[in-house]
């Protein structure tokens, strides 16, 4: 697979992933809990079809101590006992505010109490802004064509 641009070098590209990488800092130094932050940036990357940053997500997991079998099981985690209740939450809001075109109304109102339940404000406001934040990099990664596999964990810093 060859690329179709680099929006590290491209001019107009690069300005845009920076303000998505400012945004991506805020809500990682959020309370949310690190774990929980890159669940849902792997469930919304795996339904989006993103290698790239399945690879990443996988990998940086992993090396922040992610077990292979709690890796393995995101795609089915409605059918896996190793996630929390709060982490089941987590993962449904980040499937629902991922899938928007297939639920009218986006995320329903028991999805968002649900979270609630397990969340503050703060984390709620980061958990948002992740799902978000990593549907955009879905879309510049899928877009250009951006290959996974060659990812080094923390590659980006």
């Amino acid at each position: 697979m060859k690329t179709r641009l680099d929006f590290l070098t491209n001019p107009v590209a690069a300005k845009a992933v920076k303000g998505i990488l400012l945004a991506s800092k805020a809500a990682a130094e959020s309370t949310l809990p690190a774990a929980t932050g890159e669940l849902v940036m792997l469930r919304a990357s795996q339904i989006n079809g993103c290698g790239f940053c399945v690879d990443m997500h996988t990998k940086d997991a992993a090396a922040a101590g992610e077990t292979s079998v709690r890796l393995n099981l995101v795609a089915a985690w409605r059918d896996a006992k190793v996630f929390t209740d709060a982490e089941r939450a987590a993962l449904e809001m980040a499937e629902e505010g991922t899938r928007l075109a297939d639920a009218a109304g986006g995320v329903s109102y028991e999805v968002w109490a649900n979270a609630a339940k397990y969340y503050d404000e703060e984390q709620l406001g980061a958990l948002v802004s992740i799902i978000a934040i990593i549907n955009a990099f879905n879309r510049l990664n899928v877009i250009t064509e951006q290959p996974g596999g060659d990812y080094q964990p923390a590659q980006f810093g």
